[in-house]
């Protein structure tokens, strides 16, 4: 199949999220299985030209509505020299210190900037006769290019064939932006609709990208589900269920090229399932990067995350110094975001010092760090569509305390006490007092049952999340998709 992916980010060259991940391993996996597969994406002022050398590789025309029309510069540079990734140079909208935002305040004109892209990739497609026969789209940022595949040049267009996935990774951002946006998409009266891109008076672009797309995913089952329901759904279930079986969750897998810790780089020990020596170093070297106690006998904990509401985080603010008062153990932070969550956990650094560590910001080197040298990894999400940490978390025999929400619930297996079996910890109730107890409960098997700490070390590490079986999954609804493309004809 000939497939193109449509993106506002992919590692390594632009990431806020899990979405970066999914798009560079689900692209290097079909690639590997024998696919043609591609990646449009801006090129932001971050991305390194020399480090990701990147060439100059054309321009083109993209017209929008109200006579808009825009030039752009095309750069190409390649996943692990393998998947060709084409990047659109457009200053006016790309060139900027943040992807989505600037000191946590939304671009005013994201709704133009990311109708750009998703206009531009389907006229490098045009121009180029790419021959496609699927575009994957991800989010609200390129869900509009599932529109436009569907209202302009049905006839004479080359692309008029192809059909389009959209995936949601992330159903709390949809894409929200005042009515006046509308004209300058260029696309009929007829579709501000309620059913298809209105939103009480505003656009919802997420909503359109779900009408216009030939197939739907999320990214795990479970998250699909909720999405169905009314309040995971936040206000989009009911067009969702419209879709039906076009609507499924395919779990994300991971790339354990980069994630894995009998190889990473990025560790000062490397270590397996047969040989945990390395991962003591790594707690060792956890332990003096955050000047904490340097101490072989004591549970670490560590969490690596966004400050957003979602993640759960104020669960977590609402439990912590209690645990640290009442419970032997160790606690690091890596994360960015609310600046009250920063402020307590700079604090609780100040307040405990020698147990507690915090860095704010990202630090891809950190991450790995913490992933290795802790012993249980907190990600207490009051919604989690997939979640990667939790499975990088379970490859380096790092357990993790999860809630049974989304991909947490699909991927971590709960321990039980009374046989040993499992892969971590798990607990329903969104309230700090669950969190503490399930704290509670890890560091109670670290000192009293060593044995079972072991064997679910080893059941953790034993997990496979890696590409393949998603990527099949993803092939099969790719048929679907072409398929459905017919009702349009």
């Amino acid at each position: 199949m000939n497939i193109l992916f449509i993106c506002s980010e992919c590692v390594p060259f632009a990431k806020v999220g899990g979405l970066a991940d999914v798009v560079a391993g689900l692209s290097k996996t079909l690639h590997r299985q024998g696919h043609r597969v591609s990646v449009v994406m801006p090129l932001y002022r971050a991305i390194d030209r020399q480090r990701h050398k990147l060439v100059f590789d054309g321009s083109a025309c993209v017209h929008l509505g109200q006579g808009a029309e825009h030039w752009i510069g095309v750069w190409r540079s390649s996943l692990d020299g393998e998947v060709p990734v084409l990047l659109i140079d457009h200053q006016e909208s790309f060139d900027r210190p943040g992807i989505y935002d600037a000191g946590g305040e939304g671009y005013a004109d994201n709704g133009y900037r990311f109708a750009l892209l998703s206009k531009a990739a389907l006229q490098l497609a045009k121009d180029r006769q790419l021959g496609l026969d699927v575009v994957h789209l991800h989010d609200w940022p390129t869900a509009l290019a599932a529109m436009f595949l569907k209202t302009w040049d049905r006839i004479l267009s080359p692309l008029s064939g192809v059909a389009s996935v959209l995936t949601i990774h992330n159903i709390g951002y949809q894409g929200v932006f005042d009515g006046e946006l509308f004209g300058y998409l260029g696309v009929g009266d007829q579709w501000l609709t309620p059913r298809v891109i209105e939103d009480h008076g505003r656009l919802n672009l997420l909503k359109a990208g779900i009408f216009f797309a030939d197939a739907l995913t999320t990214v795990s089952p479970t998250h699909a589900k909720e999405l169905v329901d009314p309040v995971g759904g936040q206000g989009l279930a009911p067009y969702l269920t419209d879709r039906g079986d076009d609507f499924v969750g395919i779990l994300n897998g991971v790339d354990y090229e980069h994630w894995d810790p009998s190889t990473d780089r990025l560790l000062p020990a490397n270590f397996s399932i047969d040989d945990l020596t390395g991962k003591w170093r790594c707690k060792a070297a956890l332990q003096a990067r955050f000047g904490l106690e340097q101490r072989a006998d004591v549970p670490l904990f560590g969490v690596v995350s966004r400050f957003a509401p979602q993640k759960g985080l104020e669960l977590l603010r609402g439990t912590i110094e209690r645990a640290l008062a009442q419970l032997s153990m160790q606690f690091v932070v890596l994360g960015q975001g609310s600046l009250a969550l920063e402020g307590f956990f700079g604090e609780l650094t100040a307040r405990w010092p020698g147990r507690v560590g915090s860095f704010f910001g990202y630090d891809e080197a950190l991450s790995h760090l913490i992933e290795a040298g802790s012993d249980f990894f907190v990600m207490p999400s009051i919604y989690e569509p997939c979640g990667l940490n939790q499975i990088y978390s379970l490859k380096y025999g790092t357990l993790p305390i999860v809630r049974a929400t989304g991909g947490l619930a699909d991927t971590v297996r709960n321990y039980d006490e009374a046989s040993g079996d499992g892969t971590g910890f798990v607990f329903e109730a969104a309230t700090p007092a669950a969190l503490f107890d399930t704290i509670g409960w890890a560091v109670s098997t670290y000192f009293d049952r060593p044995q079972h700490l072991a064997a679910l070390r080893r059941a953790a590490m034993s997990e496979d999340f890696g590409w393949q079986a998603s990527a099949t999954a993803y092939l099969a609804l790719y048929q679907r998709a072409i398929a459905n493309r017919q009702r349009w004809s």
